[in-house]
């Protein structure tokens, strides 16, 4: 799995429990929070009818079924069948839900919104037994044994009569009526809960691509030097990521250091024996005292050749090597290629004069502007047309074509020549350092940087070089292809 799948699915496993076990904590309070405020209310609506009975109190303190009569039992009655037209949020109260009943001293109800309930004994309830003894009395109980939502909550006052308790009065609520209030309660925080829940998931995602965003590009850093390529160094903003990119940066630089100086002394000393050898073996020759003085110019000729091939290798290394180290360019700017390769034919000019070349651009699609460093896409146009001039035949013709093949973000030079084909067997050597096919016209090789040094300027710019044959025109094509100015 991923790492950043298992930064989320550990987010989202965390943010889920948590929700969860907030939300069914919350759910959970609920009903005996909205109980324990509707007691509340109870106990100040027992109080305030309690003190109402106790103005129908005779005066010797008795509380009788006489109180059936009394103002307060006919104001109970209407209560009972009082039409309720109350919205409470999105809820209807249309009907009293209250049940009231009083006792005398010894708990036997007085009075009672359910007359079938007159002269029963409630003394030992412990609403009214509490009460009748001077403590807060209350109960909850179930009416329905079959049904667990059928309780009521009763509060009970007490009755005073010149500061003696003579009687209680009792509030009884079903918990049925708040039901619809809990439940309400429970699918609004369900609802707030999910969304909060899915807003925190998003929010995760958000943070899980965040956090993993550097990662990756590390990640394509690392496969793009396992492939062999020079990709600049993220930028990343994580200061222990940043650090570990510096240091892998630092490890790949010291590691291809090692790799490349290896290399290079090996195929540097293999590429002078030769050079050398021609040298060392001109001077031995050179030491005869009777040497014709044509022989002599002809060795003395030699020597300098070959130290001037010598020194265009080791400049063409040097340049090369500055290039190969580069992960992005300096002073890049926009290019014309149009005048940059106009240029460029114009200083080969000479070199295809001696052979007889007739060199042709095309443009046809306008002009092609690129970013780049102009001195190395010069040379790397340069490289390129020297290769076709080596490799043409005399009274041969080149052609240059600048264009943008049904793609906008790049644009393209090719350049044709005859003169034959790419053996097989070089095609895929022919970017190696130090490979070189013999010219047309001779069985020299070049110095085998050229065409290295062309792939690489093409890399550095974002770019790439391709080199085909075609048989059935005995020509060469070289395309190099470097990214548009936008």
């Amino acid at each position: 799995m991923k790492f950043g799948r298992r930064i989320f699915l550990g987010y989202f496993i965390l943010v889920g429990m948590a929700t969860l076990w907030f939300l069914y904590g919350v759910a959970d309070q609920l009903r005996p929070s909205i109980r324990q405020s509707s007691e509340e209310a109870l106990v100040d609506t027992a109080n305030l009818l309690a003190e109402l009975v106790a103005m129908e109190v005779r005066p010797h303190g008795q509380i009788d079924a006489r109180l059936n009569t009394s103002a307060f039992s006919v104001a109970l009655k209407r209560y009972q069948h009082r039409p309720l037209n109350a919205r409470i949020w999105t809820l209807d109260k249309t009907k009293p839900r209250f049940t009231i009943y009083v006792t005398d001293r010894d708990g036997i109800v007085v009075l009672h919104t359910d007359p079938a309930q007159l002269g029963q004994d409630y003394s030992q309830w412990n609403d009214v037994r509490l009460t009748l003894a001077g403590q807060y009395g209350a109960r909850t109980t179930q009416l329905n044994e079959d049904d667990e939502f059928s309780t009521a909550m009763y509060v009970a006052a007490p009755i005073y009569h010149r500061g003696d308790i003579v009687g209680s009065l009792t509030v009884s609520q079903p918990n049925a009526s708040l039901q619809p209030f809990i439940d309400l309660a429970r699918q609004q925080i369900w609802q707030q809960g999910t969304i909060i829940l899915l807003a925190a998931l998003i929010l995760g995602a958000l943070l899980s691509f965040w956090l993993t965003r550097s990662i990756r590009k590390l990640s394509s850093y690392v496969d793009e030097v396992s492939a062999g390529r020079r990709p600049a160094l993220p930028k990343i903003h994580e200061r222990e990521l940043a650090h570990l990119a510096d240091s892998m940066e630092a490890m790949r630089e010291s590691l291809e250091g090692r790799r490349y100086v290896e290399e290079y002394i090996h195929t540097l000393t293999h590429e002078l024996k030769s050079p050398l050898a021609a040298i060392r073996g001109a001077a031995e020759l050179l030491q005869e005292a009777d040497m014709e003085a044509a022989r002599r110019t002809r060795f003395l000729n030699n020597i300098l050749g070959e130290a001037l091939r010598c020194t265009l290798l080791i400049e063409r290394l040097l340049a090369l090597a500055e290039v190969e180290k580069r992960t992005e360019l300096r002073n890049a700017e926009r290019l014309n290629l149009k005048s940059l390769v106009e240029a460029e034919i114009e200083a080969k000019s000479s070199r295809a004069q001696l052979k007889h070349l007739q060199t042709r651009l095309h443009v046809p699609t306008g002009d092609c502007h690129v970013k780049g460093e102009r001195f190395l896409v010069a040379q790397a146009v340069s490289n390129l047309l020297d290769n076709a001039i080596d490799f043409s035949p005399e009274h041969a013709e080149i052609e240059l074509t600048i264009d943008s093949p049904g793609n906008d973000d790049l644009c393209r030079i090719s350049i044709i020549n005859g003169g034959g084909v790419i053996p097989d067997y070089a095609a895929e050597r022919i970017f190696e350092r130090f490979y070189s096919l013999p010219r047309a016209d001779s069985d020299r090789k070049s110095s085998g940087l050229g065409l290295s040094f062309v792939k690489e300027i093409a890399e550095l710019h974002g770019g790439r070089i391709e080199i085909s044959s075609d048989l059935s025109t005995r020509s060469v094509k070289a395309e190099l292809y470097l990214p548009r100015w936008h």
